[in-house]
Parts: C-alpha cells; structure tokens; sequence
C-alpha cells in the first residue's frame, strides 16, 4: 500500500522528532533557536567545511567510532570511568555533546567560548589513577590532543563514506584546520591543521594505546546493551556495525571487534547508507508550504 504524501510528512516529522529529542535533548528545541537565531560574529562561516561535516547524519556513525576509538587510551578511558556516568545517564552525555558541537560551530563567537570555559572548568577537576597507578588529569594537553585526533578522525572518515555531499581534498583539509580552532580553544597545543598532520599524530599516539578492561565494558555497553527500546535496536545495531565498519583493524583487535572486509564492503556499506539516509530524510526541515492557486 502506497503512502500517501501527508502521511510521509507525518512519518518524518514523529521520526525526526523522536531522534532529535533523544541526540539533542529536551532542551533541543529551544538551544536550536538559541544557536542559529542569536545574532553576532561566529568563529566559522556559513562556508566552512566544519558546518557542512558536522551538519550531516553522518555524525551519528563518526561518534560512535569516536568513542571505541578514544576507548584505547587507557588514561582517557580511566577518565571516563572515573568520572562519567556513561551507564547511568548516557543520553545525557551524549546530548551535551552534541550541544557543544552545535554551539562551537554554528553559534555565537561569545556563546562558543562560554562554552569552552564550561568545558574546560569541567577537565580541571577530573584528575586520578588508573588501575595501574598511573596519574591521569582530563586537562592534560597531550591526553586532549588524543580525545580530538581521534575524534576529528572518526567524524572525516564517516562523513566520507556516506556525507550526503562529500568534500574535495582541500575541503577536508579544511575541516581538519576548522577543528583544530576549537581544539586550540579546549587546551589541545598544535593540534593538527591538515589530513597528512592528522594521520601523523595518529600514528605517534598509537604506542600508548590499549584495551583496558573498562575499554572492552564500555565498547561491549555501547555496542551490545544500549539503552534503547526494542524497536529501536534494530537500526541501532546497524549504526554499530557501520561504525565498527569504519575502525581500523589495529584498532578492533584490542576492543574483541571483528575483521569482516567483505561482508562490511557489502552489506554494512548498503545498510549503513540505507540508515544514515533514512536519518538525514526524517531530520531535515519540511518543504516550504506553497498556496495551490
């Protein structure tokens, strides 16, 4: 049976409602119209690469990936553990998460750095050991350079794999200088300014990572238990399995992650467009009304 054209629209206004509501939070609504109606000088343009990056349903895949990535340092993971209640609350560190993405990129030059003090007020208290005893403090340049390489990483790859409008070269060398503001911002010292910059620094992170035990129980909770109603894990465990997809193989090995190159090239690239397609349809603004004559 067809679905009539209202009936769509209804389909994607309840869809887009309910994802919007739980990535952006109750307050969603109203940081939106705060975010992009409040007038003033904003650190990036409507040009810049990072609006067009973080402004596409790819950032659903990329984040996820973020968060098994950063998992391997054991002093980020330490933080985490220690310090946030990812099991209790874990909507609620998401949707201060994407807040924050939303203020630094498309708001206000003054809402953007109130929102670095926040942030960064919230690092200088997060210090301790790990299980092995070694020091760790959130504020630590070098322990946030990694949680931003990582993260700039993941959210490029994802967006070119399946962003609606994927970059050109310089464009996402863009992106890497447009993040890198706000990483500068946060703390990081000399973050990354271009693609070659950024694999480099990966690569020299890559001998102090590994999968601690609180790694694999935090990449087992997000993967496998998320706290989301049954009809809603189906697309779900997609989302995973495309994120997953996207993760390096020296990076699965740690987290007990499989390497699957051909059913991934086949199946979860299909399914992953499929859904990060079907995100974008329900989260993008209705069609303007038009009077019929």
């Amino acid at each position: 049976m067809n679905v009539s054209a209202p009936g769509l629209t209804g389909l994607r206004e309840r869809l887009g409602h309910a994802v919007f509501v739980r990535v952006a939070g109750p307050e969603g609504p109203v940081n939106r119209a705060r975010i992009h109606g409040t007038p003033g000088p904003r650190w990036f343009g409507p040009d810049r690469p990072i609006r067009t990056v973080h402004g596409d349903a790819s950032m659903f895949v990329g984040g996820l990936r973020a968060l098994l990535l950063q998992s391997l340092h054991p002093l980020a993971m330490a933080a985490v553990a220690g310090h946030s209640d990812y099991r209790g609350d874990p909507w609620g560190r998401l949707q201060r998460t994407s807040t924050f993405l939303a203020v630094t990129t498309y708001g206000t030059a003054d809402d953007a750095r109130r929102a670095v003090e926040r942030v960064r007020a919230v690092h200088d208290r997060v210090h301790g050991y790990t299980a092995d005893g070694e020091p760790y403090h959130a504020a630590d340049p070098h322990l946030l350079g990694w949680v931003h390489v990582a993260e700039v990483d993941s959210f490029l790859t994802a967006h070119q794999r399946y962003g609606a409008h994927p970059l050109d070269d310089q464009g996402y060398d863009g992106y890497v200088a447009d993040a890198a503001r706000v990483a500068s911002e946060l703390g990081v010292v000399d973050p990354p300014r271009d693609r070659a910059e950024l694999a480099a620094r990966l690569a020299a992170y890559r001998p102090e990572l590994r999968a601690t035990r609180e790694a694999r129980e935090a990449a087992r909770f997000v993967l496998r238990r998320p706290p989301l109603p049954w009809p809603a894990r189906g697309p779900y465990a997609v989302l995973a399995a495309t994120a997953v997809s996207l993760l390096p193989p020296w990076a699965r090995e740690p987290l007990g992650l499989p390497y699957l190159p051909r059913v991934e090239d086949t199946v979860v690239r299909t399914a992953g467009r499929a859904l990060v397609g079907t995100i974008r349809w329900a989260l993008a603004p209705p069609p303007p009304t038009r009077d019929t004559l």
